[in-house]
């Protein structure tokens, strides 16, 4: 069984922990029954003795799989990483949507992928970056009742994705410690404005009306201040034929949405004035999580 889950970008400026999308950069993870249980990784965390030992996918995976059928069977997992870690591009979401899935489909039964999206509850309290994981595409999300309720838009094949992956990585739980525990009433009406404007502009293929609406006051610059470059690399994204120009996630990575035939020129410009980070064009992926 072959299991693959796209990288995602969450918040998209003011859409924090309710909006996200998924990007065709992919984990694949093929899992075999076997006399004895083992594991290999091949590209990020290739290297990583953590990643080996106590490797978050294994643990969820049997703890769904025992659930499910009571047993402990032995596997072998073999894991092909394209997803970078701790770069705000949903590596953790991927594992968790990725290990719920395999788990029913190795324990023989059919899952919804609701069910996926509410079982990834346990493992990740907000959505933002598991919907896109396991839905594709643009996703709008919102817990209720401990049960993910979701508004899905596919991305057309006309935009594209042009990532700056920096080399450094920001923790999500050290960023998170960095903001305030209370907002401005001005703030937050600028927030859910633009993200509710952003939303309608996604849905109603709008794409100009992105750069005004993806602005956000409540997290951005803060993160971005651990790594100040990152305002230059908006500021050149928006200069050069970017849509729109966020953070993703909590970081380091930016994200950035043009036309196709703006890409290549946006890369390209990117990758001059940053030649220390990692700048690519993907595609958008509207399937999410697949099972082979």
């Amino acid at each position: 069984m072959k299991v693959l889950v796209p990288a995602t970008s969450a918040n998209l400026g003011p859409g924090f922990d309710t909006l996200g999308l998924a990007i065709s950069l992919k984990n694949s993870v093929l899992i075999k029954r076997s006399n004895y249980f083992s594991l290999s990784i091949k590209g990020e965390g290739a290297k990583s003795a953590k990643l080996k030992s106590n490797n978050a996918f294994v643990c969820i995976f049997y703890d769904i799989y025992r659930e499910l059928t009571g047993r402990r069977d032995n596997f072998r997992f073999e894991f092909y990483n394209a997803i970078p870690l701790s770069r705000g591009l949903g590596s953790s979401s991927a594992v968790i949507a990725g290990a719920i899935g395999a788990a029913y489909e190795m324990a023989g039964l059919k899952v919804k992928k609701q069910k996926i999206l509410n079982k990834a509850l346990l493992y990740e309290s907000h959505p933002d970056n598991i919907t896109p994981a396991v839905q594709g595409g643009f996703t709008v999300s919102i817990v209720e009742n401990n049960k993910v309720l979701f508004q899905k838009k596919e991305i057309p094949s006309y935009l594209k994705a042009v990532m700056v992956i920096p080399d450094r990585s920001m923790s999500t739980r050290h960023s998170r410690l960095a903001l305030p525990r209370s907002y401005s009433a001005q703030s937050v009406i600028h927030n859910v404005s633009h993200s509710s404007f952003l939303t309608a502009s996604i849905f109603n293929e709008d794409w100009h009306s992105l750069k005004v609406a993806s602005t956000d006051r409540l997290h951005q610059n803060r993160r971005m201040s651990n790594l100040p470059e990152l305002f230059e690399v908006q500021k050149t994204a928006l200069e050069n034929g970017a849509l729109m120009s966020t953070l993703s996630g909590s970081g380091s990575s930016f994200f950035n949405m043009a036309y196709k035939d703006d890409a290549n020129n946006l890369e390209r410009k990117l990758k001059n004035r940053f030649p220390d980070f990692k700048v690519a064009i993907y595609d958008f992926n509207n399937k999410g999580l697949e099972i082979e």
